[in-house]
């Protein structure tokens, strides 16, 4: 009896101990109330909706608040964060953050001034383009063809951000192989993932911006449905893809997407000795007048959710790449990473 007793407070201290971070982190919680986390993007079946959607599940249970997800895009999402400088209102964005900014897009200011940098969570190695499965373009190098032979070709983008840099770079592909017949590749404007996809639905685009995670299930529809669609390009580099799960995604396994990576299956030329690539990354954004406390606090348990190791594992079911920064580091990374890119637009552009 006695030892069944120890064996039973043996088990009710092991329970204490693997619970005590999150009760820890909950009393220790600056934020009062529910937490709202508003996304730049307006769709719910999109990448970053399901990016955010994780990271928001597993921040919850580790501090033992109510956090919601709202999809209202990145002006609404701007609007409702400027108002809010306790914690209880988050953001979540991507590169667009910035790439809106070196754009020149309305609406888009330097995210580095306008906002406090919050960590980093998650590289998507899935952003690419797609077209209908009955396209006569079976690959980049017929679509570039295309358009250097006098061909117009309809992208459908988002305006301002990871969308239109690969646009960017398709166009500037155009350039060094055709020069002078860049312009046969047009941007079709569009909204979110949703939007972009009823653009190919409703034949208005020849090819669209997308990503493994929204858009590989219209992989696997026959060729006469008129939702069936196929990848040619993935922007992410070869090495961020190869660090997804061999399975990949849906009925697609990492080999077989990584023939429409940078590099490999793909050649996508930024000048005469380059590839362009590009990482889709997911951060926080925070009010600027957002207290050093409820920063630390926030750090601090997104730290404690990687360390425990389970939001990786759910990270890369859905491919995404687990990228966990503080704020501090993802603050000069993505700096670093803005400038970067300033010169490849500003060159993609002369």
């Amino acid at each position: 009896m006695k030892t069944m007793m120890n064996t039973a407070k043996v088990a009710l201290l092991a329970c204490t101990m693997a619970v005590a971070p999150a009760i820890a982190l909950a009393a220790d919680n600056p934020i009062r109330g529910n937490i709202r986390i508003v996304i730049g993007s307006k769709s719910t079946g999109g990448d970053t909706y399901q990016a955010s959607s994780i990271i928001a599940e597993a921040l919850a249970d580790k501090i033992d608040a109510n956090i919601k997800v709202d999809a209202v895009g990145f002006s609404a999402g701007y609007q409702a964060l400027a108002r809010v400088p306790s914690g209880n209102t988050l953001m979540i964005f991507h590169d667009q953050a910035y790439l809106g900014q070196l754009y020149g897009k309305k609406g888009y200011e330097d995210p580095f001034k306008k906002w406090n940098i919050g960590p980093t969570f998650a590289t998507n190695p899935g952003n690419g383009y797609l077209v209908p499965k009955n396209s006569p373009y079976k690959n980049m190098d017929e679509i570039i063809n295309a358009a250097g032979s006098g061909k117009e070709i309809r992208v459908a983008i988002q305006p301002g951000g990871v969308s239109e840099i690969g646009y960017t770079a398709m166009k500037n592909a155009v350039r060094l192989a055709y020069p002078g017949q860049e312009d046969n590749l047009v941007a079709l404007n569009t909204g979110s993932q949703s939007d972009k996809n009823q653009a190919m639905f409703d034949g208005l685009a020849d090819v669209i911006n997308g990503s493994v995670q929204a858009n590989e299930q219209y992989t696997r529809l026959p060729s006469d449905d008129q939702k069936a669609m196929r990848f040619v390009w993935l922007t992410a580099k070869s090495s961020t893809l190869q660090k997804a799960n061999p399975e990949g995604m849906g009925q697609t396994s990492r080999d077989e997407l990584l023939q429409y990576a940078s590099g490999l299956g793909v050649k996508m030329p930024m000048d005469a000795d380059n590839d362009f690539t590009f990482d889709k990354e997911f951060y926080f954004l925070y009010n600027k007048r957002m207290s050093p406390e409820v920063v630390a606090f926030l750090d601090n348990a997104l730290a404690e959710v990687f360390a425990d190791g389970k939001v990786q594992e759910t990270l890369k079911k859905s491919f995404f790449i687990p990228n966990f920064r503080t704020s501090a580091e993802a603050k000069e990374h993505l700096m670093a990473k803005r400038d970067s890119y300033a010169k490849i637009i500003d060159s993609l552009h002369k």
